[in-house]
């Protein structure tokens, strides 16, 4: 079946005309199911909505001051819709054109579906169609698999929440109503969604009822509008302020809220700025990395002036006290096994917040980030307080990956690989190295050396993670604290042991070179205490899996009792005749020498050599290798790596890594027809038709002598995409 078959998307200007034109078109007449989108493009503001009475809606929405400067409609209808699938389309639209950062969305975030139905599966392949198609008309920018990685996609307000943060929503809602509680603690581990929750109240608590839909809340739908309408009585135009301690966390926040209607930048603030206003309600996200007078460094005097204007002691006050004093309420998301300096909030002050009469305790327990759930957060914090034992099964999950390395070499390259495949796949190391490359008469251009490898601490503070240079360096806590990565590669540096005799993991001060992390620090068990928690912090920052490198051989040998070893490569990949199961546990090889003419028929070459089906990737007939020859691509293919590809079936091949033939092309690593680059696209819109200006195939290479190969249209006909790269095999 083509798109065109499966949806059409027509476009209308959104004004008085509107409900003359949708006499002409059968979908609204005969009041089926459709999803629009109103935009405008001045002021890139949307609203996503659905509905089976486009008359009336639309009507409404003419009648709204809000949308009625919007200029323009986007009709999607199907012959294949229902309601169970425009509430779901509906739903996937507002989350991923507010994760696309074009348009910023004037819909309530309270209703969207997340439910299952008939057929979901195949309505979710018809929204990626709709997707690209709304990529070729400029509502959308960017894919799906980049924005599922972007923090506007991942700290959208725009999720549907779970019963547990639902019932965490209303229990912090209520204690805001009746002001029986000043201070309302939210305990969570690493994962259990705290920031979500945060950034869902701040958007719930600045935008009007108008759009929301209650339906999502079930039994408590008729309580929750209750509460809602009786909070924006008291907050009709609350001051809000989201305090985030870690500049490189609030740096990406900011950016956030300055893509969500209703909220902006300067919302989210430092713990020093509270002094400036009193608040309303204030949210304090990672609240134990709240400061006391306890080496701060060149933050002292800034911390001085504060408790000077607050008129706080400054040596018995820490940040906990200047929240409580400028906030008429206050919210804390708190796990005290993520404090890791001497300098954070002691464990002691929170506790005896807990038990004032007017503070309110709520707990979180589910893992939302680790694919490998609470198992998974268990298993860790067992592990690093050695309690497991050699009857414990190694860990072992179908939905998440933990491996210790042996070389730190495979590591890096496998972390690499990963990025390569799903982004957000990163280096972090403890602090068992001192930072040189941030001297300023350092000459020295690496900061950790290992077996021979040289590598280079994060050169940025502020949102490293999303860095350019991030795949090439390795992050530190105060870099990686806060944030979501597919996987992580974890070094566990020197300044952590284990004891074989008494069975526990031991700590070497000496070689801990976060000077701020262990000054003032006495006890021998404190500082292992932050030490752990920082390595714990780190191993569930990873959704997908979590991949170790330990430098003591000690403790690398315990490890090894309970993580499974990555097993390292052959040297061949070609599987013998008698082993092959043709797309079952192989796919073909092809050489791109003779291949010539074949790849139209892909399925039907037979001369070839077969290799085994790379482990994470579902069989597919679709799925083929080709060995790329050349520096070309050398940051992320390795010359003469041999890489699986995708047959190329349609969809947005834009900023994908691409197999191409042309008759003119002549790429100096593979000469004539071939070439494997990144692929780029210059379009061209007319009247809402496109077509493609040029195409570049860009390399991406640590050699810049490298050029981009430009197709122009008069040859782009002649351009056939093969296969889109998956992974280097």
């Amino acid at each position: 079946m083509s798109q065109g078959e499966l949806f059409t998307i027509n476009k209308y200007d959104f004004d008085s005309n509107l409900v003359n034109e949708f006499n002409t078109v059968h979908y609204v007449k005969d009041l089926w199911p459709v999803v629009y989108i109103l935009s405008d493009g001045n002021i890139n503001e949307a609203y996503v909505g659905e509905t089976t009475d486009a008359y009336a809606r639309m009507s409404s929405h003419l009648k709204n001051n809000k949308k009625n400067k919007l200029s323009a409609v986007h009709l999607i209808s199907s012959e294949k819709f229902n309601k169970s699938a425009t509430l779901d389309i509906e739903s996937n639209l507002i989350k991923y054109i507010s994760g696309d950062g074009q348009y910023k969305l004037i819909n309530g975030n309270i209703g969207l579906a997340n439910h299952n139905y008939y057929q979901k599966k195949e309505y979710w392949d018809i929204f990626k169609s709709i997707w690209d198609s709304l990529r070729t008309v400029g509502i959308a920018k960017h894919p799906i698999d980049y924005i599922d990685n972007s923090d506007l996609f991942k700290y959208s307000p725009y999720k549907t929440l779970t019963s547990e943060q639902k019932s965490s929503l209303l229990v912090i809602m209520k204690n805001l109503l009746n002001n029986t509680y000043k201070n309302i603690i939210i305990e969570g581990g690493a994962g259990t969604g705290k920031t979500i929750l945060a950034i869902f109240l701040f958007k719930l608590l600045n935008t009007t009822n108008d759009d929301f839909n209650f339906d999502e809340f079930g039994d408590d739908e008729f309580e929750f509008m209750e509460i809602v309408f009786e909070l924006k009585k008291k907050y009709p135009n609350p001051k809000m302020a989201l305090v985030v301690p870690m500049s490189s966390f609030r740096s990406t926040l900011k950016k956030v809220f300055k893509n969500i209607k209703g909220l902006s930048a300067n919302m989210v603030i430092g713990p020093a700025e509270i002094v400036n206003d009193t608040f309303d309600i204030v949210i304090v996200d990672e609240s134990h990395r709240l400061r006391r007078r306890v080496n701060l460094g060149a933050y002292f005097r800034a911390f001085d002036v504060v408790c000077e204007k607050l008129n706080l002691n400054k040596h018995t006050c820490n940040e906990l006290d200047w929240i409580m004093k400028q906030s008429e309420s206050a919210i804390y998301f708190y796990d005290e096994n993520q404090s890791i300096k001497p300098s954070d909030v002691k464990k002691e002050d929170f506790d005896k917040l807990k038990v004032n009469s007017l503070t309110k305790t709520e707990y979180l327990k589910s893992q939302f980030r680790s694919r490998g759930g609470n198992d998974y957060v268990n298993y860790i914090d067992n592990l690093l307080k050695c309690n497991l034992t050699n009857s414990n099964i190694i860990f072992n999950s179908k939905e998440y990956e933990l491996i210790l390395f042996d070389s730190i070499e495979d590591i890096v390259n496998e972390i690499k690989s990963r990025d390569i495949e799903n982004g957000l796949s990163r280096l972090v190391a403890g602090y068992s190295w001192p930072w040189m490359t941030n001297k300023k008469d350092s000459k020295q251009d690496f900061d950790i050396e290992i077996e021979k490898t040289r590598l280079k601490w994060n050169s940025t503070n502020i949102d490293w993670v999303n860095s350019v240079n991030s795949r090439e360096e390795v992050g530190c806590i105060h870099t990686t604290q806060g944030y979501d990565l597919n996987y992580t590669g974890i070094i566990f540096g020197n300044e952590i042991t284990y004891d074989k005799a008494t069975n526990e993991i031991k700590i070497l001060k000496e070689n801990y070179y976060d000077v701020n992390g262990k000054q003032s620090i006495v006890d021998p068990e404190e500082l292992k205490d932050f030490i752990l928690n920082i390595y714990k912090t780190i191993m569930l920052r990873g959704i997908r899996g979590t991949y170790i490198y330990v430098c003591d051989k000690d403790l690398r040998d315990y490890f090894s009792q309970f993580i499974p070893k990555f097993k390292t490569k052959k040297g061949t990949l070609v599987l013998e005749k008698n082993d092959i199961i043709p797309y079952v546990n192989s796919i073909p090889i092809y050489d791109l020498k003779v291949a010539a003419g074949n790849f139209s028929e892909l399925q039907t070459v037979t001369d070839c050599e077969w290799i085994a089906l790379p482990k994470n990737y579902k069989p597919s007939n679709d799925l083929f290798a080709c060995k790329v020859i050349g520096e070309s691509m050398n940051k992320i293919i390795p010359n003469g790596s041999i890489c699986m590809f995708r047959k190329y079936t349609g969809g947005s091949r834009d900023g994908k890594i691409v197999l191409v033939e042309h008759t003119s092309i002549q790429d100096p690593d593979f000469g004539s027809g071939y070439s494997v680059k990144e692929y780029r696209s210059k379009k061209e819109v007319t009247q809402d038709l496109w077509s493609h200006q040029s195409i570049t195939l860009k390399p991406i290479s640590y050699d810049s002598s490298f050029e981009d190969i430009i197709i122009e249209s008069d040859e782009l006909s002649s351009l056939k995409v093969i296969g889109v790269f998956e992974c280097v095999c």
